[in-house]
């Protein structure tokens, strides 16, 4: 894995979570999991988040692209979208999953791109693109997430200092 890309996030959203103490880059990435698996977000706001993953490392069996690698992306950057949507003073929980696989895909990086289907007050849904590195759909999936109040001990990582 390369170096670390820096995510892109709107002015406004960055000064909100700023005056919260919240550490940003932290709150909008993907987590342990994503981590461990190369998950980059490389574009986050409520209307389009976009994030790649490479192949290598996170194929099953046959050498293709898992299906639940696939999954992992899709769900990180509609919860990233999720979240974005429901603003600071609410968490998005994922509480439904769906993704078909159109093709395999045995080496490269795979490119995510979430826009939101619907984004209420209680719910929010994204529509996950991946494709590989000749643009091919690899996968569609959709997720929705509850939006929830943030209450004390949601886990939210605070900026050092």
């Amino acid at each position: 894995m390369g170096e670390q890309q820096r995510v892109q996030f709107p002015r406004e959203i960055i000064e909100e979570y700023a005056t919260l103490g919240v550490d940003l880059p932290a709150l909008f990435s993907a987590g342990h999991l994503g981590t461990r698996m190369g998950v980059e977000i490389v574009e986050a706001s409520a209307e389009k988040v976009v994030g790649t993953m490479p192949v290598e490392g996170n194929t099953q069996p046959y050498g293709l692209l898992h299906g639940g690698a696939s999954a992992v992306l899709a769900e990180t950057l509609g919860s990233v979208g999720s979240m974005l949507h429901g603003g600071s003073s609410k968490i998005a929980v994922g509480v439904d999953l769906n993704c078909t696989h159109h093709r395999g895909v045995r080496s490269g990086l795979v490119t995510g791109v979430a826009t939101p289907v619907h984004r209420g007050r209680s719910t929010a849904t994204y529509e996950i693109v991946i494709s590989d590195e000749e643009g091919r759909r690899v996968c569609t999936a959709r997720l929705t997430c509850m939006l929830r109040d943030l209450k004390p001990g949601d886990g939210v990582p605070a900026t050092a200092g």
